[in-house]
Order: C-alpha cells, then sequence, then structure tokens
C-alpha cells in the first residue's frame, strides 16, 4: 500500500486498516491524541515527521515507511533492479579498465542530475557508475579514487532516501562509510556521517542521529583545519538541527536545535556564498534549515518569520533546496491558515522541481490538506491533483 499513490496521511490509514486496529487502538499504543489521528486519516492535519515516527513503532514500521514509498517512473524498474545489484557488488570490480577522467565526468553529470531533481535521469546512469567508480578504487587504490566512490554511495543514498528505500539507504550510507575508510580522508568521512545521521532520520531514530552528529563534528574538528573544517562543521549542525527539530520532548528539542544553529551559523561566517561540495552549505542553505527546523518545532510564525527575505535566501540554490523549502514554507502557511499561500508555493515547488514535488512526502500530504480544506473551486488545485495522482 506504500506507494505515491497514496498521500502520508492517507497512507496511515491504509496501514492502520490492514491490521485491522480502531483509530483509538493505534493512537494509544503510540500515545497521540485519537482527535489528531482522525484529523490526520481524513485530511484536516498534516501527518508531520514527528507524528509519523511516533505511529511508525507500534506499526512495526520507520518513519519512512509510514508516510509510503514512492514508486519509480513506469520505464525505470530495470535501472532500479540494476542499482541493487551494483551495490551488492561492492567488493566484485570488473576485469576491464575504466579511466578515472570519464569516471569524474559522470559523476558530475550525476551530481547535476541530483540538484536538479532529475530522478529519471539519475537513476539510468547510477549502476554503471557505480560499477565503474567501484572498479576504478580497487585498481587505482589511491585516495581520489576512493572518495569518488563514497561520493556515488552518497548519490545513491540521497535517491533511495527521496524514494523511501530504506534498505536500500542503510546500505548504501554503509558501503560509503567503508569506502572512505580505506584511505584517510576526514572530510568524506564528515560526508558519510552526515549521511548515516540521515537513515536514523528517516527510520525515525532523531537521538541516535544526534549522537552520530556529534560524534562526526567532534571528529571534524580534531582532523580538519580552515574552510574544510567550517564546511564539515556546517553540514553536520544542518543535520544535526533536522534531527533535533523533530524529538518528541520539544523542549529538548529546542535546546538541541539551538545549539546546533549556532553552531551552524559560525561555521556559515566562513562563506560569502554557499558552498557545493558533496553536499551545499552557506548562509543560504542554513536559513532554509533554520526554517524548516523551527516548522518541526512546532512554530509556524517563526519559520515563516525566518523566510521574510525567502527570494533572496533561494537565489541560487540548487532546485532540490528550492523545492524542499517551498514545501516546507506552505506547511507553515497551512499550519496559520493561509491556504491560498500554502497552495501558492506548493506550485511554486512543482515548477522547480516537479520530479521531486510528486515523491516528496510533506508536498503530497500538504496538497492532499489543502484541496480537503477548500471550499471553492480552484483551477490550481485541479492541475497539481493531476500531476501528483491525488484525487480531489
Amino acid at each position: 500500500m506504500s506507494t505515491t499513490e497514496l498521500a502520508p496521511g492517507a497512507n496511515l490509514a491504509a496501514l492502520r486498516k490492514e491490521r485491522g486496529w480502531s483509530q483509538a487502538y493505534l493512537a494509544r499504543k503510540a500515545s497521540v491524541s485519537v482527535s489528531l489521528l482522525s484529523k490526520i486519516e481524513v485530511g484536516d492535519r498534516a501527518l508531520t515527521p514527528a507524528v509519523a515516527a511516533a505511529l511508525s513503532k507500534p506499526l512495526g514500521l520507520t518513519m519512512a515507511e509510514v508516510l509510503g514509498k514512492a514508486a519509480v517512473a513506469r520505464d525505470s524498474g530495470e535501472h532500479l533492479a540494476a542499482l541493487r545489484s551494483a551495490v551488492r557488488d561492492y567488493d566484485l570490480p570488473a576485469q576491464h579498465e575504466v579511466h578515472g577522467d570519464r569516471i569524474a565526468t559522470a559523476l558530475e553529470t550525476a551530481r547535476r542530475f541530483r540538484d536538479d531533481v532529475q530522478l529519471t535521469q539519475l537513476l539510468a546512469i547510477l549502476p554503471k557508475l557505480l560499477r565503474d567508480a567501484t572498479t576504478l578504487a580497487h585498481s587505482a587504490n589511491t585516495v581520489e579514487a576512493w572518495a569518488g566512490l563514497s561520493d556515488v554511495y552518497s548519490i545513491v543514498y540521497w535517491i533511495a532516501a527521496r524514494h523511501r528505500w530504506m534498505d536500500m539507504a542503510d546500505l548504501a550510507v554503509t558501503r560509503q562509510r567503508w569506502a572512505v575508510e580505506q584511505r584517510a580522508n576526514p572530510l568524506g568521512a564528515a560526508m558519510a556521517a552526515r549521511d548515516r545521521a540521515g537513515a536514523y532520520l528517516n527510520g525515525g531514530d532523531f537521538e541516535g542521529g544526534l549522537t552520530i552528529v556529534d560524534r562526526a563534528i567532534t571528529a571534524a574538528q580534531s582532523s580538519l583545519s580552515g574552510q574544510d573544517r567550517a564546511f564539515a562543521v556546517g553540514v553536520l549542525n544542518l543535520r544535526g538541527m533536522t534531527l533535533a527539530g523533530r524529538l518528541r520532548d520539544k523542549a529538548e528539542g529546542k535546546r538541541e536545535a539551538e545549539r546546533h544553529v549556532a553552531s551552524a551559523a559560525a561555521a556559515a561566517e566562513w562563506f560569502d556564498r554557499d558552498w557545493n561540495r558533496h553536499m551545499i552549505f552557506g548562509p543560504q542553505n542554513t536559513a532554509t534549515h533554520v526554517l524548516a527546523t523551527r516548522l518541526d518545532l512546532g512554530k509556524p510564525h517563526e519559520a515563516l518569520s525566518a523566510a521574510e527575505d525567502i527570494d533572496t535566501v533561494l537565489d541560487g540554490l540548487p532546485p532540490t533546496r528550492v523545492a524542499s523549502t517551498r514545501i516546507n514554507m506552505a506547511r507553515a502557511q497551512l499550519d496559520v491558515g493561509d491556504r491560498d499561500g500554502a497552495l501558492e508555493n506548493l506550485t511554486l515547488a512543482w515548477g522547480v522541481a516537479p520530479q521531486m514535488a510528486r515523491i516528496h512526502p510533506m508536498g503530497r500530504e500538504v496538497f492532499r490538506v489543502v484541496s480537503s480544506l477548500h471550499r471553492r473551486s480552484n483551477p490550481e488545485l485541479l492541475r497539481l491533483s493531476k500531476l501528483s495522482g491525488i484525487t480531489l
């Protein structure tokens, strides 16, 4: 039942009914109110990541599975199977020669597809790129070759996490860490830890993810210097504030989040504009994460205040960041009762990254709630309904 045909709240209802559970039973097991669960299932309230994490435990699922796995495009099934096979064959390099310059070019193309959220194109090139990078790493056995392989696994993790394929995401971060440990690479180790903490995030284990982040920050501070250290520490703090914002204890979440916000802001002072090296970090991406964290902490007005100059903040950031931020703004506007504003930002998200908007769980969930609450005919609702596959 967990496919992109169902938005998260509707997917939750389907999962509960499959088990033959009443709303009262699930609510009691998850320690949430029956009223909230009912509103989520009928589309009057959005299913947030924190609530999804609480509900996932009695269901025996990850948070990502409650939000709903996304299906690949109809003609991408073979590419997905090939990618799974390449991930399994991590220690089986090919016998033919590969050229480092061609792999570097292919890796740069993969990064561009990731940043532009060209999911179909990315999935098509990843299996060969992963096999070639594996072969080069084993044959060259250099820091650069193993770092390149680690970067490919980071992209594999990214596409798996976007679709909520958590088995592949978990395996990818394990392979990423293994690759970066073959030759000392402190910056690569920080990026691997960031992705590993992301797997904890998607699994709903926010406390465990914070432990990974804090340990990696300590390591980066001792092993790196200058802008490399600021970049690594900054990227890790962005992950830390996201994890903190989703802690169930919001008082603790606020304390942890503010610690990571302050540390990220200090690291961002090293940069005039955001760097895009493996990940994106700088003052702009820090601002988008602060917005999202305020929202996760249940402070939508604060989130919208942080977005007052959002066009400037988003200027120059890649579509993957722009679309997710527009979706977060839509969620915040929905929380404060601005349905038209929420629909406008969803439309902007669809415009900049349609492939992401279609599979983004919160984008789909906010649209479901907006369409449920709207009391008048709206051409934009009809258009997005057709694009998303969510019926009005």
